[in-house]
């Protein structure tokens, strides 16, 4: 087995071989890899998905929605038909909401260092229509990005809608 010799040079290209693999493994300090998100990044996606989103479905608020969502961003709803923005943004242009109160119930919010994040949660609808009053639950993930300093929707996803009593 050769051995290399302990030259200036070698030693240089020894020391840039092992932290261009510790870069390319992830083999960084913690506080490096997260040095893109803020301390406030919990508060901005908690108020987008809780305030913001649905308040621009319930406003029909098209300049809202449009910021909410990056270019990309597709939908799965319950019946698993896709959807895109420009579909979003015609969607509540057109149809004024029907429930009465709407509101989001996060149970999971992930940050990950490198700029994405899920949240994750139970959307609670009540509302009145002929058959009288109703309320509804739903569960929703979203996949979210930070670009710019901006959190950004690129995907979201529906499922279980179900009524339930107003007792639960």
């Amino acid at each position: 087995m050769a051995i290399l010799p302990e030259t200036p040079a070698v030693m240089k290209n020894l020391f840039v071989l092992i932290l261009l693999i510790a870069v390319l493994t992830g083999c960084t300090e913690k506080s490096e890899k997260t040095a893109v998100l803020t301390v406030d990044d919990r508060e901005k996606l908690t108020t987008l998905k809780e305030v913001l989103w649905p308040k621009a479905y319930r406003e029909q608020d098209t300049v809202l929605l449009d910021q909410i969502l990056a270019d990309e961003f597709q939908l799965i709803d319950s019946d698993g038909n896709w959807s895109d923005k420009k579909f979003e943004l015609d969607y509540i242009k057109k149809n004024k909401p029907s429930y009465d109160s709407f509101r989001f119930e996060i149970k999971r919010l992930d940050i990950f260092e490198n700029g994405t994040a899920v949240v994750a949660g139970t959307g609670h609808i009540e509302g009145e229509d002929e058959n009288g009053p109703y309320k509804m639950i739903y569960q929703s993930s979203n996949i979210l990005i930070k670009r710019q300093g901006e959190w950004k929707a690129i995907a979201s996803h529906v499922s279980g809608i179900k009524a339930v009593n107003h007792a639960e």
